[in-house]
């Protein structure tokens, strides 16, 4: 069935330490502003593993720590605030997928995307593709 992540294959493994993390990331409580557990796939072993994890990151700052020609997993813990006060942190996948990076990495990312999804059990996502997309503006206008 089109859609369907469950028994999704994938092109790349992911450590159940990698998994447990990432969950342990997911329930952390963060006072302020955004957080941030980024993922690469390691093209000689195709093994998703830890990049960099950020907490109390802009999305400015973020969009400056990531490659400019390299795909990324991002796990955004983002400071979402409400218009009557409150403030929440949905947890979004974002899938960084610059256009100026080469198409075969592009391919390997997309492979492999679905079973991570399905793994670390965050499915509401996002492909970024211009740095200036990933900007509190555009989250917003998607999440309320």
């Amino acid at each position: 069935m089109a859609g369907n992540l469950k028994g999704a294959t994938s092109t790349c493994d992911i450590e159940p330490s990698l998994i447990e993390k990432i969950k342990e990331f997911r329930f952390q409580k963060f006072s302020t502003n955004n957080a941030a557990f980024v993922l690469k796939i390691n093209k000689n072993s195709l093994k998703i593993e830890e990049d960099e994890v950020y907490d109390n990151i802009s999305l400015e700052d973020l969009v400056e720590e990531l490659p400019e020609n390299t795909p990324r997993y991002i796990i955004l813990s983002y400071e979402l605030k409400h218009d009557d006060g409150r403030v929440n942190f949905p947890l979004l996948f974002i899938y960084w997928s610059p256009s100026t990076a080469k198409a075969e990495l592009h391919m390997l990312y997309t492979s492999a995307k679905g079973d991570l999804q399905q793994k670390i059990d965050v499915m509401r996502d996002f492909e970024i593709r211009e740095p200036e997309s990933l900007s509190d503006e555009y989250l917003i206008s998607q999440l309320r």
